[in-house]
């Protein structure tokens, strides 16, 4: 803490009554406690962080000019909020926020930084010590002088005079004093009347956090075309719209790490990262772990989740190798290499190895990633198509090792495989596969002083040089003493194998590789003068092809090398490898097991007996011969200390028991036995009470809610049958995975009539297998009809490669059409460049062409005499399929019908609908196979070529006979709220809408052109959906996020793998407060770690 003069003393004491009189806050001082900014400019204290509540941010926005600082990593920049008004005049009293640049895709602050840099490492060769120690938090020291400066303060903070006008930034006085801090601060949330005054600012700017620096953005409200005169707005940033905001793009030249390495570390060892070992979605990944550097092989989806879980550090990791290029071993790295792009100042970058075919992969994700966060990319080895040239020459013939790391702790090789197929000249891209070989440097014998001294050697830099590997003349002889003459036999250096054969027709390739002889011993297995001892031999090779005659015969030839078998062993499937979500499935599945399943890996209880039969199917005379053991997560061997060589399976989790997670639940929190119990009872005769029990703030009392049963059943919902409409909420996070929310996805099962995907995040896939099981998320991937992308960012879509190369190895052989992928028409560019990569058999229809209007004119020129101009009652985009009186949107969200145009509906490229035709024919076929009347997108606000989508249902049978309107799902993508939302999402059964923010954080969803809770909500209410689904939460609430109860009543928080049945719709709100009360001792602790983290990173 910063030191006070005595002499300063005076300059405190006044602050007490100037804080809380009505003097101080009549008239808002854009930075208030100057002073103590300066003396805080060295304090290494955090402080409290206090919030305004929302009558004073209210009063804030009637600022018609203003300027406000938004949170940034790496300094503010302001934002203009410019007001939208209609053409026809008039005049906006309330708006929105939005940013202008980010929606128009301008916005570059969060893109990778260029040419992220390698890390290297400088290493000790003689390390003796090695630990982990948990950091301590400090805590502020506070001077004496200055400890009568906070006292005061408390009431001051609290008094109602204080928040009754605003400042744009309240407590700067705190915020300096904390400005270097490194201990946490306890959180606190602004009440909502303050954050509507502060909406009323027309035009104010802001600081976004921005890692890089800051500058000013843009923010305009926006206005119809058409004129008048609005009372009430959206703002959002213009230039992020536009695409021109670049404050959050990635960091320039992010650069490689330089590392000091040691030869001779104390720790190392390889370690199985179980990625996809218990959905068997994608190749695990394997560590090379040394005290300063790190290496990874293969790097699947869900590897960033997977190394959140289990504290691995991203930052540590200095390579990535591929065995192969696919979306099995590589659908990870996209999003590795945004978020390694993202971290401290300049941004990190790792090197990426692989075979030619990387510059492929490389090729497809220049589309929607930034080319300097790839250029550390290497590749080897022959080309499989003039596209594909390698970086590293190739060896003079295809099985000769290639050295691609050669430094003091590791050489590491690579040996290409490729099938072998009579007649065929050339290799399909993906074919190729590789061999690593990681060979340790060996480590010299003990120095033994006797032996010097018997040579005629005196104690001192001799005996020094002697260990560096040095010959020095003897003090008293006159000889030449070598090293060899005083030092112990010298220790081998591990080698570890990893082997990927994918198919049985590389095993004869395998077999004839003559390179690997001087590694193999002799017919009888022992070792000759010439051979190197292999220790572990690695299998990413699938079970079929490792348990073949010819490959088994392979194996032999290490002699006693360990064997780990790594390809998908059926016991894993029983092993989540992510506990902490595992966990909180389990919980969610006892309060609720109606909208939260028993994940597949509990619910498919023979799944034991198949484990078991499988690992003794697995013990037979070839394996044991072999040694060879089955991989579990995080299994190590140690390389060193040598004296540790071998397996090590103390880190390898325990099977989790979800009776053992309940027992801990009742413990915890002992009503949540009767909070089940009134769970179930919705379900059990009880949906026509009046009186519905809800937890309140007193622990085991339980008091009456009358908001839950005010809403009336729609039509649509009569009767309904249970195999009519799932929605699984398989990712409702942000930005990138998390231990408890994975990214976007959306399944719409139709049941027997298929299902539908909208968005498609990393790791999809993989949700799906942990919801419906193995076999069952394969025959839902089957039965795909559609895949709907709203916009180009990664964490929408970077799962999408995945999923269409499995349906197309699933379908293989089996007559099918390929798959329909509606999406921006960025989107295209990275789906063509992979497909020459991998087959997807799939087919490409902008979202564009799936407008109302393009619709309308796609039926218009089909049907000359059908004269529908979409704006028509009748029109699917605005039918109340609920049959209920729909608020009037004059008045409410939008009063006087100003409009925040979508930055993807003004004018740009024209689209081509007439080559569209064809596909949108298909589209309709699949449509009414899926007993769908319209699939139908609009323009939002976030980004470029940003949209959401309408499902209509037609019309059919009820349970009991009776012929009942369609349903209606409408999903928001990322948006700020917007009229053409508002408009599409008119009498909507369901509305999925993103809320990344809470209502606190309303400048920041405006800067990122995201939505708060309360604006999601708000735009629910105003166009009368009947159910509201808030997903799409910021990382920040890693479990539970914040939210005001007090709006709630038709609507509820979503969690991943939360599957809502059409028919519960009526009792989902009510589940709400019973999901409060399941987090109530766990979103303090983790929501103000998490948010504190985050804030200390902008600061």
């Amino acid at each position: 803490m910063p030191c006070v003069s005595p002499n300063l003393r005076f300059l405190f004491s006044p602050l007490k009554p100037a804080l809380s009189s009505p003097l101080f806050v009549s008239k808002p001082s854009p930075k208030p406690f100057s002073l103590f900014t300066l003396l805080a400019s060295s304090s290494s204290a955090k402080r409290p962080r206090s919030i305004p509540n929302r009558d004073s941010l209210n009063l804030a926005r009637k600022n018609s000019s203003s300027t406000f600082k938004e949170p940034n990593k790496g300094g503010g920049r302001e934002v203009a909020m410019e007001e939208i008004a209609e053409e026809s005049g008039g005049s906006s009293s309330s708006s929105f926020g939005f940013n202008k640049r980010r929606a128009e895709g301008k916005d570059k602050s969060d893109r990778p930084k260029k040419n992220p840099q390698l890390k290297e490492r400088r290493l000790n060769p003689t390390n003796t010590i090695a630990y982990v120690q948990k950091k301590k938090r400090k805590m502020p020291c506070v001077s004496p002088n200055l400890r009568f400066l906070f006292s005061p303060l408390k009431p001051a903070l609290s008094s109602p005079l204080f928040v009754s006008k605003p400042s744009p930034k309240p407590f700067s006085l705190f915020t300096l004093l904390a400005s270097s801090s490194s201990s946490k601060r306890p959180r606190s949330i602004p009440n909502r009347d303050s954050l509507n005054l502060a909406r009323k600012n027309s035009s104010s700017t802001f600081k976004e956090p921005n890692k890089g620096g800051g500058r000013e953005v843009a923010m305009e409200e926006t206005a119809e075309e058409s004129g008048g005169s609005s009372s009430s707005s959206f703002g959002f940033n213009k230039r992020r719209a536009e695409g021109k905001d670049k404050s959050d793009r990635p960091k320039k030249n992010p650069q490689l790490k330089e590392r000091r390495l040691n030869p001779t570390n104390t720790i190392a060892y390889v370690q199985i990262l179980g990625t996809g070992m218990d959905t068997q979605d994608t190749s695990p990944s394997v560590l090379l772990f040394f005290d300063k550097q790190r290496f990874i092989f293969n790097a699947g989806e869900g590897l960033q989740r997977f190394c959140t879980e289990h504290k691995i550090k991203l930052s540590k990791i200095d390579h990535i190798f591929l065995s192969r290029v696919c979306s099995e071993t590589a659908g990870g790295l996209p999003g590795l290499l945004l978020t390694l792009a993202g971290m401290g100042e300049e941004g990190y970058s790792v090197k990426i190895w692989g075979p030619s075919d990387l510059n492929l992969l490389v090729g497809a994700m220049k589309s929607f990633i930034p080319h300097a966060t790839m250029v550390h990319t290497q590749s080897f080895g022959p080309a499989s198509t003039s596209d594909a040239a390698s970086d590293v020459p190739a060896p003079t013939k295809v099985a000769d090792p290639i050295v691609l790391v050669k430094g003091e702790v590791v050489k590491i090789s690579a040996i290409l495989l490729q099938p072998h197929c009579a007649g065929k000249s050339e290799i399909k891209p993906g074919e190729m596969s590789v061999i690593y070989i990681c060979e340790l440097p060996e480590l010299m014998g003990k120095f033994d002083p006797k032996k010097a001294a018997a040579l005629g050697l005196k104690a001192g830099p001799k005996y020094g040089e002697l260990q560096h590997g040095k010959s020095v003349k003897s003090d008293r002889l006159d000889i030449m003493v070598h090293p060899c003459d005083v030092m112990g036999a010298p220790v081998p250096g591990p080698i570890v194998f990893l082997v990927d054969c994918p198919t049985d027709s590389h095993v004869p390739e395998l077999l004839s590789i003559e390179c690997l002889s001087e590694y193999y011993t002799d017919v009888s297995g022992h070792l000759t003068e010439s051979t190197k001892t292999v220790n572990c031999v690695i299998h990413l090779s699938p079970a079929s092809v490792v348990s073949s005659p010819d490959y088994q015969k392979w194996m032999k030839k290490f002699g006693s090398a360990k064997h780990i078998m790594a390809g998908h062993e059926t016991k894993n499937l029983e092993v989540p490898i992510l506990k902490s979500s595992a966990r909180i499935a389990a919980r969610l599945n006892y309060l609720c097991p109606q909208f939260f399943p028993a994940p597949g890996f509990w619910s498919l209880q023979h799944q034991k007996y198949l484990a078991s039969n499988a690992s003794a199917s697995n013990e037979g005379p070839a394996s044991k011969i072999c040694e060879s053991i089955s991989a579990e997560n995080l299994l190590k061997f140690t390389l060193r200390p040598y004296a540790q060589l071998g397996l090590d399976r103390s880190h390898i989790p325990t099977v989790i028991s979800q009776s053992k997670v309940i027992d801990e639940l009742n413990s915890e929190i002992p009503e949540i036995a009767d909070a089940a119990q009134h769970v179930r009872q919705f379900w059990h005769g009880l949906k026509d009470s009046r009186k519905v029990l809800t937890p309140s703030n007193d622990e085991g009392v339980m008091i009456e809610e009358r908001w839950l049963t005010g809403n009336t059943l729609p039509s649509c919902l009569e009767n309904i049958r249970r195999d009519d409409l799932e929605i699984v909420l398989l990712g409702t996070g942000s930005s990138q995975p998390s231990k408890y929310r994975n990214v976007s996805s959306v399944y719409i099962n139709l049941f027997s009539k298929g299902s539908l995907l909208l968005d498609c995040g990393e790791g999809t896939l993989g949700q799906l297998k942990r919801r419906y099981g193995v076999d069952g998320a394969d025959n839902a991937i089957r039965n795909l009809k559609c895949i709907w992308i709203s916009h180009i960012h990664a964490d929408h879509h970077t799962g999408l490669a995945r999923v269409l190369a499995l349906r197309c190895d699933l379908l293989k052989g089996v007559p099918h059409e390929p798959l329909l992928v509606i999406g921006p028409r960025q989107l295209k560019r990275y789906l063509d460049a992979y497909q020459r990569l991998e087959g997807l058999n799939m087919q490409f229809l902008d979202c564009r062409s799936t407008t109302e209007a393009s619709w309308n004119t796609f039926e218009s020129n089909k049907e000359s005499n059908n004269d529908n101009d979409g704006s028509s009652p009748e029109s699917p985009l605005h039918s109340n399929v609920n049959n209920r009186s729909t608020p009037d949107i004059n008045g409410t969200l939008f009063a006087g019908g100003s409009r925040m145009q979508s930055y993807s509906r003004q004018p740009g490229s024209p689209v081509d609908h007439s080559a569209a035709y064809p596909l949108l024919e298909g589209l309709k076929k699949v449509l009414g196979e899926a007993g769908l009347e319209a699939l139908i997108s609009f323009p939002v606000v976030h980004c470029p070529q940003a949209f959401g989508i309408v499902l209509k249902a037609a019309e059919h049978v009820n349970s009991v006979g009776k012929m009942i309107p369609g349903w209606k799902i409408v999903y928001s993508g990322d948006t700020r709220p917007c009229p053409e939302l508002v408009d599409a999402s008119r009498g909507a059964t369901v509305l999925i809408h993103e809320a990344t923010f809470e209502d606190g954080l309303v400048e920041e969803a405006i800067a990122r052109n995201h939505s708060t809770t309360k604006e999601a909500i708000e735009v629910g209410n105003s166009a009368g959906a009947y159910r509201i689904i808030l997903t799409h939460f910021s990382q920040r609430y890693p479990k539970i996020p914040v939210f005001d109860e007090t709006h709630m009543h038709k609507t509820c928080i979503a969690f991943d793998m939360m599957s809502i049945n059409i028919a519960d719709l009526s009792v989902l709100p009510k589940v709400l407060p019973y999901l409060k009360l399941l987090f109530r001792n766990e979103m303090a602790v983790d929501e103000s770690d998490d948010v504190i983290d985050a804030l200390a990173v902008a600061s």
